[in-house]
């Protein structure tokens, strides 16, 4: 990164009432309670030491993985993990007995691949939610709330019902721009109130409510009864339709994003303390800040295109995460990741058991869960 010519000078943003750094649940919030231990402007550090994040990195991983096999286990029909390793092992090329077929085909085409996108769609989201969050310097940023994922689903919605691709990538495309065009919405309506907090979620529900209506009307227009009837359950978010081909392009789109968001990790840490503090590092706001943005929207696009739209992932698991490890998204992000993968693995499986037979969108269960903690944020600033 180099430094930003336009960049204004080097002075400390002022404190302004509704910043993302006043929430009690931002972790520098707790540096008012000893002052001695942060010097003012300084950047928080991380919590614990090298060796404890590292065993905790370890048993993150490992509760990942537990939550994968035991998920795989959850359905109308028992498995054990005896035979989840057998499926798994003969796919890929290991020595083991391999399953009888129908058996085989339950484990390894219908439940690990929906396992595995809900892993993958948990971390992409909530390390979204992270960086939208030091980005807008507010604590309530979210895709879901901010209109992001509303513009991804009316792009795929679009693209199936129109015909203007054809796909997973089409449906990948159009997502894309959607949320693209939501996120450029969003900005421009916010460029002369600024980034004030209650500003950007009331401009995030105005542009949510507006790609929702434009879906609605798409849906009328060009659906007949059945196709309305699944892409409604779908916009709620549902697994039920996961493949292997969906996994990998999710997968990779998420990992290079994480990749890309990790090195920048220097810069959200700046931007959490005002734009003066990322230009005091050397960092070029506008291109980084663009980069950020984009990269946000095309993971969220992913996510939206394979699962449809679920909330509030990227707002509960990033503030649990950082009372765990704190506020460097150096670590951060690698831990926002790891669980968010493992909360909506555990969300979708109770979204199958809850009321068996019958299967709830996904998306219901994380609502249940965020609005209860978006209020609880609302009250503690002070504005509810």
């Amino acid at each position: 990164m180099t430094a930003d010519p336009t960049a204004p000078p080097l002075a400390e943003e002022p404190y302004r009432q509704g910043d993302f750094r006043d929430s009690p649940l931002h972790p520098t919030a707790r540096g008012k309670e000893s002052p001695s231990k942060t010097a003012p402007g300084a950047l928080p550090t991380a919590h614990g030491s090298p060796l404890s994040r590292t065993a905790l990195y370890l048993l993150a991983v490992l509760v990942l993985l537990a939550s994968l096999a035991a998920s795989v286990r959850i359905g109308t029909s028992e498995v054990g993990y005896g035979e989840i390793w057998r499926s798994v092992g003969s796919h890929l090329g290991l020595p083991v007995e391999p399953l009888p077929r129908l058996l085989d085909s339950l484990i390894w085409d219908l439940r690990a691949p929906r396992v595995l996108l809900a892993a993958v769609v948990g971390a992409a989201l909530a390390v979204c939610g992270a960086v939208l969050q030091s980005v807008t310097r507010n604590a309530l940023a979210d895709p879901y709330l901010l209109g992001v994922s509303s513009g991804a689903s009316a792009g795929a919605v679009v693209v199936v019902l129109l015909g203007f691709g054809a796909g997973t990538l089409g449906v990948t495309g159009g997502a894309f721009t959607g949320a693209l065009l939501s996120f450029a919405l969003l900005m421009l309506l916010l460029h002369r109130s600024g980034l004030d907090s209650t500003r950007i979620v009331l401009t995030g529900v105005v542009v949510g409510q507006l790609f929702s209506a434009l879906t609605s009307l798409v849906l009328i227009a060009a659906g007949d009864a059945d196709t309305t009837r699944a892409i409604t359950y779908w916009l709620l978010g549902s697994m039920a339709s996961a493949r292997w081909e969906g996994v990998v392009i999710c997968a990779a789109v998420t990992a290079i994003g994480l990749l890309v968001l990790w090195l920048c990790a220097a810069a959200l840490d700046g931007f959490a303390f005002g734009t003066d503090t990322a230009a005091s590092l050397g960092i070029g706001v506008r291109a980084t800040r663009a980069v950020l943005l984009v990269v946000t929207a095309l993971m969220t696009s992913v996510a939206v295109a394979s699962v449809g739209a679920i909330g509030f992932v990227g707002l509960i698991v990033p503030h649990g995460v950082r009372f765990l490890v704190g506020p460097r998204h150096r670590v951060l992000l690698p831990f926002t990741a790891l669980a968010g993968a493992v909360f909506l693995v555990w969300t979708d499986a109770l979204s199958r058991v809850a009321f068996a037979p019958q299967e709830v969108p996904v998306g219901v269960f994380t609502a249940l869960l965020g609005v209860p903690l978006f209020l609880l944020v609302l009250r503690k600033r002070g504005e509810l």
